[in-house]
């Protein structure tokens, strides 16, 4: 990584404008597999990472997402699908509704934070049309679309941090 975590948490933010440039093969390589070495439930993996970088396809998703422009506008898109039944065999319904979920939500920021570690912009997009997105994709039908990730460089000025919560808003200890 070429900045601290906590850099990386405090800096990250979503980028909707980016160059056309694409980010090169060990660099996108890299911010894969920070996503493949997230937690998951019982270590089952249940995530894919469907990387997206035809024109065609991104506008096809761009569409499904209710016309966000970010996501045909990005060099590359991941479309992060989970696989329910994958942790319904160990965890059953909670596992199908749930776990798989929070696993690739994990993966998903994983790969967010890499991206900025790395110098990379990125875009969570959370509003689509999964069962479009994933016919999409072509994905096989027991998967779930979760979320797209829109990475590139960013072709924005630099953002102030973001106003936050106050820890004592948001935490309770209890001893």
């Amino acid at each position: 990584m070429t900045k601290d975590i906590f850099d990386c948490i405090r800096e990250s933010h979503s980028v909707r404008n980016f160059k056309s440039m694409q980010i090169p093969e060990p660099t996108l390589t890299r911010i894969l597999e920070a996503g493949n070495m997230a937690p998951s439930a019982g270590n089952l993996q249940p995530w894919y990472f469907y990387v997206v970088q035809d024109l065609t396809i991104k506008e096809k998703l761009a569409a499904a997402a209710f016309d966000q422009e970010q996501i045909s506008d990005a060099p590359t898109i991941v479309v992060i699908l989970a696989d329910p039944a994958r942790s319904n065999e160990h965890y059953g319904e909670r596992g199908a509704q749930l776990y798989c979920l929070q696993d690739t939500a994990a993966a998903a920021q994983n790969i967010l934070l890499a991206a900025e570690g790395l110098g990379i912009a990125a875009c969570w997009v959370g509003a689509f049309d999964e069962k479009k997105v994933s016919e999409i994709v072509e994905a096989p039908p027991r998967l779930r679309a979760v979320a797209m990730i829109c990475l590139g460089y960013s072709d924005e000025q630099p953002k102030e941090y973001k106003t936050r919560l106050r820890l004592a808003e948001v935490a309770k200890f209890i001893h």
